[in-house]
């Protein structure tokens, strides 16, 4: 069975809120289980996922726990259940930036997907285009690029701090870029009715990357947070501490992610108590040794201020954030 987690951070009780299914929860070296999160408002099937480094493998990896039986299937689909969610139920990716670790499913599953779009910035898109669906490594199924366009995918170019809607869901995007070394990457609000939830590509902090990108998105979210309609938040930890800050190459720590999560809270002037937090992209290791996703979450515990809720990403896992 499924790990599912139902987890309530708003005073009072809301209509709605969102189901997440972890389809890959790692950065790096664990091919097969790779950033990818499936994304839906609670009862509504349609969703989006944020990333797609693993799909159609992060997908059976769901069903085997049992993560995917809550969504309708007809009999006459034709697929299997993972099929079905990778064709008909996710409406559109929502990609952060384009290293392979964050593309590897989406390229793999494009022979056989349906058409829908790419919600990414400009830059990411272009990358794609550029890079990946290009005849040389990939056939281009986009609708940009190199020559013949197969158009089954449509780069829709998000503009920094503008609202769009999903096409086909009952979602809102809006795009903030980040910091990840020398690569922009992405932070995707997602809101749907009054709520809303936070999706965030790999980065680096602040005071590493000599730049204002996360301060700026906790300042476009704070008033969510103080009006308890953001739900929770998803954001890297790829490292130990006892990683040197000038091999981070844009990502983050628990000491760099506790300082930052206590910036988030005082910009918005209220506790982040009870906030879930999950955390993403904890590098494997190949090491003997502690895991690294066991070290990682001790020491987000001894660092934080804050009172989030701190979860760690694991293939297959459930969440309802109400």
């Amino acid at each position: 069975m499924a790990a599912l987690a139902l987890l309530a951070w708003a005073s009072v009780a809301c209509a709605g809120g969102f189901d997440v299914t972890v389809l890959g929860a790692r950065g790096g070296l664990e091919d097969g289980n790779l950033s990818a999160y499936l994304v839906q408002p609670i009862g509504d099937d349609r969703a989006v996922l944020c990333d797609a480094g693993t799909v159609l493998g992060g997908l059976e990896a769901a069903q085997r726990q049992g993560a995917l039986d809550h969504i309708a299937m007809p009999q006459a689909a034709g697929l299997t259940r993972p099929g079905y969610v990778a064709r008909t139920i996710v409406r559109g990716y929502l990609i952060s930036h384009a290293h392979l670790d964050h593309i590897a499913g989406l390229v793999a599953i494009a022979p056989d997907d349906a058409a829908k779009p790419i919600y990414a910035l400009r830059s990411v898109n272009d990358t794609l285009a550029r890079n990946v669906f290009n005849w040389a490594v990939w056939p281009n199924a986009g609708d940009r690029g190199t020559p013949p366009l197969l158009r089954q995918y449509h780069y829709q170019d998000l503009v920094a701090g503008q609202g769009v809607p999903v096409r086909g869901t009952a979602l809102t995007i809006t795009a903030f870029p980040l910091s990840h070394g020398s690569v922009e990457s992405t932070a995707f609000l997602i809101e749907g009715g009054r709520n809303a939830m936070l999706y965030l590509g790999d980065t680096g902090a602040d005071a590493i990357e000599k730049s204002t990108h996360l301060h700026d998105v906790w300042q476009a979210v704070a008033p969510l947070i103080r009006a308890r309609r953001l739900r929770g938040i998803i954001i890297e930890c790829s490292y130990d501490d006892a990683r040197p800050d000038r091999l981070l190459f844009g990502h983050l720590t628990p000491r760099w992610l506790t300082s930052e999560l206590g910036d988030l809270q005082t910009v918005a002037g209220v506790s982040l108590r009870g906030l879930p937090v999950l955390v993403a992209h904890m590098k494997p290791s190949m090491r003997v040794g502690p895991r690294p996703e066991t070290v990682i979450m001790s020491e987000l515990a001894a660092h934080d201020t804050t009172g989030v809720r701190f979860i760690p990403a694991e293939q297959g896992l459930r969440l309802l954030w109400k």
